[in-house]
């Protein structure tokens, strides 16, 4: 990324929000002279790229005119490090180490359900259904895209958005499986992994069974 743009983030990051006033003062402290036409230009840049928020009005509680605040967006603060990773695996173990294994089986089921009825994907046919599918697990930093074969469909996930975890957490790839087949409103077949060296998840839809969930 752009060196001032990267600054602007992190004084957001630090400020929780900013006018283009005090990232001017920022940036000129951190890298000298620098003019409020050129924030605003990195500002409308970042905005586009969905990392900034759109501004919002502060009113001063001296006279004067009331001015625009910025604030990160929840994508841009998935570009700092976090501990999610850490978070997930270490309550996955817990749960593992409290649970017998059936049980664990039963809160995996809950989470890709809970899913599933987020996504609220209606029962169309198939081939109209797969878009809403693939629009919904790139929302979730799955990277899918599907494609039709000879005789059926198939679905690709090129991104694993818990691969740290995963590769030592099979239970996380059986939710993965049932996340993918209550979407579709059926049970695929897995034909790659990515835990198994894959470049991708992929699943195969045979058209012959094209039986969609109720």
């Amino acid at each position: 990324m752009q060196e001032t743009r990267r600054l602007i983030l992190e004084i957001l990051r630090k400020r929780g929000q900013a006018t283009v006033d005090d990232l001017v003062a920022a940036l000129q402290e951190a890298r000298g002279n620098i003019t409020s036409v050129t924030v605003r230009h990195h500002l409308s840049i970042l905005q586009s790229d969905e990392l900034i928020t759109a501004p919002q009005m502060r009113r001063k509680t001296v006279p004067g005119r009331p001015q625009h605040v910025y604030a990160l967006t929840d994508k841009a603060r998935g570009l700092f490090p976090n501990n999610y990773q850490t978070l997930a695996q270490n309550l996955l173990i817990e749960i593992q180490r409290q649970l017998p294994p059936d049980r664990v089986n039963v809160i995996m089921e809950g989470v890709a359900a809970q899913m599933t009825n987020d996504a609220d994907i209606p029962p169309l046919p198939l081939p109209d259904r797969m878009g809403m599918v693939v629009q919904f697990l790139n929302d979730h930093g799955y990277e899918a895209s599907w494609e039709t074969s000879s005789d059926g469909f198939i679905l690709h996930t090129r991104n694993c958005p818990y691969h740290v975890v995963a590769a030592d957490q099979p239970a996380l790839c059986d939710m993965d499986m049932r996340l993918v087949a209550g979407l579709l409103g059926i049970v695929p077949r897995r034909m790659r992994h990515m835990t198994q060296g894959d470049a991708t998840c992929s699943y195969f839809i045979p058209s012959s069974t094209l039986i969609l969930a109720p």
